[in-house]
């Protein structure tokens, strides 16, 4: 007996047709899109996130249980900003399009070859709860840049975002320029299911799968990314201190709760405890204090907290050794709320579910090796991550680390860092995501690469002996290409 569909979820799907159809039927009526008004739309969005910064970071805090002013004004606002500005001083330069070489002697005879960029039309955008302002902003910038329309859905996991997300966007832009859906789940499964001209995913590896699946029917092209466990090598090379401060400072930005924080450490074996003090003094430098301190966020909802502590459980049973990074002895059992400190994993095994899944979170597996190789194998043999990071001094080790291994992006000597280049392309690899966007990439990934090529007056297909009937042109042209 099939299963009866809720009338909001019917109506709410029957908006985005309309929408989608609305936005598409605008796109084709003004192309092309001028560059004015792609830098008209990206100036509104600007104003967008800073005309109600405030209120964002109050609606992510709600969401969270806790995060910080300052927090979400670093990794929300700021950088959607700084990538929608990186657009508007460079899309002129990126929408000029590339000159080609036509084959010799077309080229002599006057046949010119060029790729132009052309917008892609709508372009839906699935976000995720953890930076639920960010996710949607700064791929934005290649969105409009590149001219295209776009349709969002923000994640329920943060509904006061996406409620306001949903009530600002109209103030800002019409209708058929962008458009904000909220709902759950199943909202989000039939907006994976329209028709989009591209698709981009932020999220883990396991929906990216339905996302994709779900776009195989209309053949929408998606960039998804995704996640995964992201290395660190701490070579014996390494400055221990600013490992233990940098490596602080990336796992527990967050409460951890991002896709390219270093998901566990590969440490050499006689350098563990040094290392794994660093990290205490780290953590402890930055946040002496944990359940009252402003400045460290929560654990979004009770569900990923019990996820989480089900990790800890099980490397225990497992036989891990758990540390808690707790400096003020605080009571976390008694307190009400999902703040939880940083705990460190001694001597994690692949069975242990800390080392199968994504942590995303305030835990931290250190894993040893011999040699730098016995640590390249390890990461070698388990899927690409989205980051991988390396800490030393030594540069043989590095080149070593850097051209044996394959991930979506590098840092060296710290971590995230290559994530806020705007000039570098920011994706991942397999299971941890396809498809690039930031700068330049992101326009490009945006926009559909338009071959256009210009045949002179000349009967080139003739001179060349390609038409019928064939003969002593044909044979010359097939003897000269046909050589080795």
């Amino acid at each position: 007996m099939a299963t009866a569909i809720k009338p909001e979820l019917a109506g709410e799907t029957a908006r985005m047709h309309e929408v989608l159809a609305a936005q598409k039927a605008s796109f084709t009526a003004a192309m092309p899109e001028s560059l004015a008004v792609r830098r008209d739309r990206i100036d509104r969005a600007i104003a967008l996130l800073i005309d109600n910064a405030e209120e964002f970071a109050r609606a992510v805090s709600e969401d969270f249980g806790h995060r910080s002013r300052e927090q979400t004004l670093m990794t929300d606002i700021m950088p959607s900003v700084s990538a929608l500005k990186h657009a508007r001083k460079h899309m002129a330069a990126w929408a000029k399009g590339d000159k080609r070489k036509p084959n010799f002697p077309l080229g002599l005879l006057g046949a010119k070859a060029e790729v132009v960029y052309q917008p892609k039309g709508v372009v839906g955008v699935v976000a995720p709860w953890n930076f639920p302002v960010g996710m949607v902003f700064v791929p934005m910038a290649g969105i409009l840049a590149a001219g295209n329309r776009a349709m969002i859905k923000p994640s329920e996991y943060t509904a006061n975002v996406s409620a306001l997300m949903a009530r600002l966007v109209p103030d800002y832009f019409e209708e058929s320029e962008m458009a904000v859906f909220t709902g759950d789940a199943e909202v989000g499964i039939a907006f994976s299911k329209l028709a989009f001209d591209h698709m981009i995913f932020t999220g883990a590896t396991s929906v990216g799968k339905h996302i994709m699946r779900a776009a195989a029917d209309n053949l929408v092209p998606v960039t998804l990314e995704l996640g995964g466990k992201s290395p660190t090598f701490i070579g014996r090379s390494a400055n221990k201190d600013l490992v233990g401060q940098r490596v602080a400072l990336g796992k527990l930005m967050n409460a951890g709760q991002i896709c390219l924080a270093p998901d566990y450490l590969l440490v050499a074996r006689d350098q563990e405890g040094e290392v794994i003090d660093s990290v205490v003094r780290g953590a402890t430098a930055l946040y002496p204090t944990l359940l009252a301190n402003d400045d460290y966020t929560s654990v979004v909802n009770v569900r990923n907290y019990d996820r989480l502590q089900s990790y800890l459980a099980d490397a225990r049973e497992k036989g891990a050794e758990v540390i808690e990074v707790n400096p003020a002895g605080e009571d976390f059992a008694s307190a009400n709320g999902h703040k939880m400190p940083l705990h460190i994993v001694r001597n994690p095994t692949d069975d242990m579910k800390v080392m199968q899944e994504e942590i995303f979170g305030p835990i931290l597996p250190v894993k040893t090796y011999n040699s730098i190789d016995e640590a390249i194998d390890y990461v070698n043999a388990n899927d690409r991550p989205l980051g991988l990071y390396y800490f030393g001094q030594d540069k043989s080790e590095e080149e070593r680390v850097l051209t044996r291994t394959i991930s979506g992006g590098v840092t060296v000597n710290d971590v995230l860092f290559h994530n806020a280049m705007e000039d570098l392309p920011f994706g991942g690899v397999g299971p941890s995501g396809m498809g690039n966007y930031h700068g330049v990439d992101g326009f490009r990934t945006f926009s559909h690469a338009r071959a256009v090529y210009r045949q002179p007056k000349l009967d080139v297909a003739g001179l060349a002996g390609f038409k019928p009937p064939y003969g002593k042109a044909t044979a010359k042209t097939l003897a000269k290409e046909l050589k080795k």
